[in-house]
């Protein structure tokens, strides 16, 4: 037998064994079970191995063995496709089954080749054998992969040796080539042997116009491949300075993906899947290997820059642009700019990025607030991102409110107090807030009261500094709408908190302008309005201040205190006494005793004060007239309030209340103008207390209170009636009189009822009081004719006819009146006029001047009547008028009685040391011509009525007699009396010698 014919008798066995394994791998590769598949590796590398002894056995020439020749191709591509249709895992061994199929079917395959393949057969099988060898390889299984991609280099050799200019045979030779090199490549990095790996990426990526030539699919796999490896040495790359092996790590890993970026960096065919994806992975690990590698190579962070800005700009135009590994990209460009110390604005512009393509989570909040932490060094930088945020945050969800936005708020306000330029940080927070006032979003009170918390601590922060003016914008801040959520007290208290920075700024008008902005009154606001007034030396608004801090409902009594000692360090009289009586208004709107004594003390400080501003110069007193009373009549009514026991304790209180009104009164007399009625109400003050003190007295009360009592209580009335004269003058009759009659003959009857129990003992001051008593009968007849009230009037006359001899005086005044009073009744008039004759005569305390002319006027009223009881009481006052010029005969001895009137002496006061010459002739007439008179009148009654009238006519000639006779003695007391005399004789004996019967009825009447 020839060897080619033993060689292939020697194959037959080996194909037999080959096909009794197939009998058995076959049905198990179609079974649904796949646990089984793993028990197919050791029959499949039986097949290999007993393929590649066929190869290694068969003859040259496959004429001799073409069935076994075919058969083993055949079941070499069955293997190799049923590899192929296998999707396992490695839990069910799928790789490992596919990696014994791929090299028991290349094996088949090879073993029933020809000796002389032809370019279509060295492209197949070189390809059978890469994948193969890859596959193998993947499952780690490097020798039998060596051994593999050995058998594909020899055929690699035989295609490059092959001679095949056929044009369209470049792109398959090199799709082939490329195959076999990367499935080298990747092998040799399997296996740890970089050396190799490397070598063969030489190999595979050293002749672009090659690489130019594969499909772009076949380009794409390669460098997803290069992707693999370079990340796989990339992934022992620590980051920061390291040992030269790190570098040399870092470095290789740089080569395989640039590399792979070289591969497809041309390709832009959207259509092949995978591309786009392929090429940002491979920039985002060629970033991520520069960034690495930076510590060693600082040129790098420029190229991670570079890569990364080429991957973000496609990316930003892309439908999935948000999804989260892009945003790490983004964070990653942060990365890199941040190691390379890039300028604000690159830096701005990457955080720009990450905001406008992030979702606002708190995860996502948190990772921008965390990253600006470690930036603080770039304020401006922090600042401009906070703020992109918030904008992109409040247009994120529209009007509604998003939780994200107050925390970064917050961080920005937190930043911005680190600000050392204030006006910018106030600045970059009053945008912040007009970002989220614009979108209409007003924080809910958890994070509102967050927020205000950090601006107090901040204002608080700059106050304690002394840096008033910028503790006061971060109050300020606190006012803004955005915390409208918060109640309005926040608002006054942090306008509060910046009016107080710029007090103590000395910028007083802005606090008072601040404080105007407050939205309410409350006591606090008051307090620093008061502080602010104070220190601008406005004392009018101060005093509001107090009034209304006084009013607030939370009102704090301390509060006035403090405002009590301000007031007193800053001389400030007006605010103090407003002061003093906000604290009196208080302690009166509580209870006890010990308030009661308080209040009292209070009062006593505030009329002391009140009398202190009345002396200064320049100061108009009748301003504070009213306070002063007000608070006496406080002082009265609180004390009469008190009980007894009371009243005993606070005597001191007391004592100087009614002394203090009295002075004040007294002073008011002498230099108060046109307030009567105040006067007055301090004198009626004065007496009220002092009869309360006197009764309350555990002593014996001094006889000074006493005369106290009457002073105050006449003085009183006096002015009283003195203002109720001016009251008269300006309105006329429109005037109300009720009570004041009341009011006289009430203080009469007190100063009376102090002369009849004799509690006044010097007499001057006895004489005093009755003094009072007569003026004060002259003003209750003056209110008498004022009222019309005659009976009351005729009262008040009978009541001075019983008084004593200083009723002389008082009897003058009720005639004066009565004598103008054109309303008065006669017998009102007659009465006043009878009581002055009365006193004079009784008391001789009347001036004979005005005795006569007194005299006049009731003999002219009397005869008047002409009633013979008018006429008789009128002879008798001319009679008694005969008896004073006879008894003041003495007075006219040296009187030349022929003398002119104004000759006569005088004294001071006008009235004349005699009778006046007028009044004598007046009486010589109106006796003489009465007497005629009378005798007339009996002479035509006793001739009309001779019986009925006789008793009558000589009654009338007696008082005829009688008148004739008081002429007759007149006549020695006026010029040319004797004369005189002798004429009334004859005339009267005339008279009588008609009144006989037989006369004649005519006679001579004249007496000149």
């Amino acid at each position: 037998m020839s060897a080619r014919k033993r060689k292939v008798a020697a194959i037959q066995p080996i194909f037999q064994e080959i096909r009794d394994l197939l009998v058995i791998i076959k049905p198990r590769l179609g079974e649904s079970k796949r646990s089984s598949w793993s028990f197919l590796v050791p029959d499949l590398d039986e097949v290999a191995t007993r393929a590649e002894a066929i190869l290694q056995q068969r003859p040259k020439a496959n004429k001799d063995w073409q069935d076994v020749a075919d058969a083993l191709d055949r079941e070499g591509v069955y293997l190799w496709n049923a590899a192929s249709s296998i999707k396992g895992t490695e839990n069910n061994g799928g790789p490992e089954v596919v990696a014994a199929l791929r090299m028991a079917g290349f094996r088949l395959i090879e073993a029933g080749l020809e000796q002389h393949q032809p370019f279509e057969g060295l492209v197949h099988v070189l390809r059978l054998a890469s994948k193969a060898g890859t596959s193998l390889s993947e499952v780690g299984r490097h020798d039998v992969a060596a051994s593999i991609l050995a058998c594909a280099a020899k055929y690699e050799e035989q295609l490059r040796a092959s001679d095949d200019a056929e044009p369209s045979h470049q792109q398959t030779r090199a799709q082939a080539v490329v195959c076999y090199y990367s499935s080298r490549m990747e092998a040799a990095w399997r296996e740890g042997n970089d050396g190799v790996a490397e070598f063969m990426l030489q190999k595979v990526t050293e002749n672009d116009q090659r690489l130019r030539l594969l499909p772009l699919q076949d380009r794409v796999a390669l460098a997803a491949k290069l992707l693999e490896v370079g990340r796989s040495i990339l992934k022992t790359v620590r980051d920061g300075p390291g040992d030269a092996g790190q570098l040399t790590l870092g470095q290789s890993a740089l080569k395989w993906m640039q590399k792979a970026f070289s591969t497809i960096e041309l390709s832009d065919d959207a259509s092949i899947a995978g591309l786009v994806d392929l090429k940002r992975s491979i920039l985002r690990s060629l970033a991520r290997a520069y960034y690495l590698s930076s510590s060693h190579d600082t040129d790098n962070l420029d190229r991670a820059e570079a890569a990364l800005n080429e991957l973000i700009d496609t990316l930003d135009s892309a439908t999935d642009r948000d999804r989260p590994e892009h945003q790490q990209l983004r964070w990653m460009r942060i990365a890199v700019l941040k190691r390379r110390k890039a300028a604000e604005p690159q830096l701005l512009d990457a955080f720009k990025s990450i905001i406008d393509h992030m979702s606002y989570s708190d995860s996502n909040v948190t990772d921008i607030l965390q990253e600006l932490r470690t930036l603080a060094q770039y304020h401006t930088l922090v600042t401009a991102v906070h703020q992109h945020a918030l904008r992109k945050a409040v247009v994120f969800e529209g009007k509604g409110y998003l939780p994200c936005v107050d925390r970064l708020l917050l961080s920005l306000l937190f930043h911005c107090s680190k600000d050392e330029n204030h006006p910018r940080a106030m600045q970059d927070v009053e945008a912040a807030l007009a970002c989220i006032h614009d979108a209409e979003i007003v924080l809910p009170k958890v994070p509102a009261t967050a927020c205000l918390t950090l601006l107090w601590q901040f204002g608080d922060r700059h106050y304690n500094a002394k840096r008033w003016l910028a503790a006061a914008d971060w109050f300020l801040c606190g006012t803004h709408p955005v915390f409208a959520s918060m109640a309005r007290p926040i608002d006054a208290k942090c306008f509060r908190k910046a009016a107080l920075c710029h007090i103590q700024q000395r910028e007083y008008s802005k606090a008072s302008a601040i404080l105007r902005r407050c939205p309410n009154d409350g006591a606090a606001t008051r307090y620093v309005a008061l502080l602010a007034a104070v220190h601008q030396g406005s004392e009018n608004e101060a005093i509001q201040a107090v009034r209304g801090m006084a009013e607030a409902p939370d009102f704090d009594r301390k509060m006035l205190l403090l405002a009590t000692q301000l007031a007193n360090e800053s001389d400030m009289k007006t605010l103090l006494l407003a002061v003093l009586e906000a604290l009196l208004d208080t302690v009166r709107k509580q209870d006890g005793h010990q308030l009661h004594m308080e209040a009292l003390t209070l009062i006593r400080c505030i009329i002391r004060l009140t009398v202190k501003l009345m002396a200064e110069p320049g100061v108009s007193s009748n301003g504070y007239i009213p306070t002063l009373i007000g608070h006496f009549i406080t002082g009265k009514a609180l004390i009469e309030s008190l009980s007894k026991a009371q009243r005993a304790v606070a005597g001191k209180d007391i004592s100087w209340l009614w002394r203090t009104a009295y002075n004040c009164a007294v002073k008011g007399c002498a230099d108060w103008e046109g307030v009567e009625d105040a006067v007055t109400n301090l004198f009626d003050i004065t007496r009220e207390l002092l009869e309360i003190y006197c009764a309350s007295s555990v002593t014996d009360v001094d006889t000074d209170l006493h005369v106290y009592v009457a002073n105050a209580s006449f003085a009183a009335v006096a002015g009283k009636v003195f203002l109720l004269r001016r009251q008269l003058d300006v309105a006329g009759d429109d005037l109300s009189l009720d009570g004041m009659f009341r009011a006289i003959s009430s203080c009469k009857a007190r100063i009376q009822q102090l002369l009849d129990d004799k509690c006044l003992i010097a007499d001057e001051d006895v004489l005093r009081a009755k003094s009072f008593i007569h003026i004060l009968r002259v003003f209750q007849a003056e209110v008498c004719c004022l009222t019309k009230d005659w009976r009351s009037l005729l009262d008040v006359i009978q009541d001075a006819v019983r008084s004593d001899a200083l009723a002389t005086d008082t009897f003058e005044a009720f005639a004066d009146m009565l004598w103008v009073e054109k309303d008065s009744p006669v017998e009102v008039l007659f009465a006043a006029l009878e009581a002055i004759l009365h006193a004079s005569l009784d008391r001789a305390s009347l001036s004979v001047e005005k005795f006569s002319r007194w005299l006049r006027a009731i003999c002219t009223i009397l005869l008047s009547r002409n009633s013979p009881t008018d006429r008789a009481k009128a002879l008798r006052y001319v009679e008694q008028a005969v008896a004073v010029l006879e008894e003041h005969s003495d007075d006219l001895r040296g009187e030349n009685v022929s003398a002119p009137f104004s000759s006569i002496e005088r004294t001071e006061d006008g009235s004349e040391k005699v009778y006046p010459m007028d009044e004598r002739q007046w009486l010589l007439g109106t006796s003489y011509n009465t007497g005629i008179e009378c005798l007339q009148y009996t002479t035509h009654s006793r001739h009309a009525y001779p019986l009925l009238n006789f008793v009558c006519s000589v009654s009338l000639a007696d008082e005829a007699r009688r008148w004739f006779e008081a002429s007759t003695v007149i006549c020695r007391f006026v010029p040319d009396g004797e004369a005189r005399a002798i004429k009334i004789s004859e005339t009267y004996t005339a008279l009588l010698a008609k009144f006989r019967p037989g006369a004649d009825k005519s006679t001579d009447s004249d007496l000149s």
